[in-house]
C-alpha cells in the first residue's frame, strides 16, 4: 500500500472522507467532514514529504457587523487574544483582517510522512478543528452570540 492509500483508508475507516479533489499543486487532496457539518482539507503538496490538514472559515456577516459596531480597542484586543489562543494550539494560522475586522481565518497543521499514523492523523484533524472552535467561541464571547440557527460559513479551499 502507498502513503495515499493509508490516508484514504484511515479517513474512510473514520467515515469522514467526502471526496478527492483535483489539485495541480498536490499529489492528492481530500475533502473531509469532521465532525459532521465541518469541512476540512487533507492535502499532500507536490514534492513534499508531508500532509497538511486545513480548515478555512469565513466570518458570518452578522458577526462582522457586530465587530464593526464595537469600539477599536475591543477589536484590537480580540485580534491579540485570537492570536495568543491559536498559538496555544500549536497550529499554523492565517487571519484575513481589514481595519481590525476579522474577515476569514485558515487553521492548518502539518504531519510528516515519517511520523504519520492513523492516531497522529486523527489527533491533528481534531487539533485543527478545536482551534477553529476557539476562534468561533472567542468571536461569540467578545462580540455577542448570534441566533442559534446562524452558523459561520465554511470556505474550505486549501491555499497550497
Amino acid at each position: 500500500m502507498t502513503f495515499e492509500d493509508d490516508i484514504r483508508n484511515w479517513l474512510m475507516d473514520e467515515e469522514c472522507l467526502l471526496e478527492k479533489k483535483f489539485d495541480e499543486n498536490a499529489d492528492f487532496h481530500y475533502i473531509i467532514e469532521f465532525p459532521k457539518e465541518n469541512i476540512m482539507d487533507v492535502v499532500k503538496p507536490v514534492g513534499k514529504d508531508c500532509i497538511i490538514i486545513a480548515c478555512a472559515t469565513q466570518v458570518a456577516q452578522e458577526h462582522a457587523n457586530l465587530m464593526v459596531a464595537s469600539n477599536p480597542e475591543t477589536r484590537r484586543n480580540f485580534i491579540l487574544d485570537l492570536q495568543f489562543g491559536l498559538n496555544s494550539y500549536l497550529v499554523d494560522f492565517e487571519l484575513s483582517i481589514n481595519q481590525d475586522i476579522l474577515q476569514q481565518f485558515v487553521v492548518t497543521d502539518t504531519v510528516y510522512e515519517d511520523g504519520l499514523t492513523k492516531n497522529e492523523l486523527m489527533k491533528t484533524i481534531k487539533r485543527v478543528f478545536k482551534a477553529k472552535l476557539h476562534c468561533i467561541f472567542l468571536i461569540d464571547k467578545t462580540f455577542g452570540s448570534l441566533m442559534p440557527n446562524v452558523q459561520p460559513s465554511n470556505q474550505n479551499d486549501m491555499f497550497v
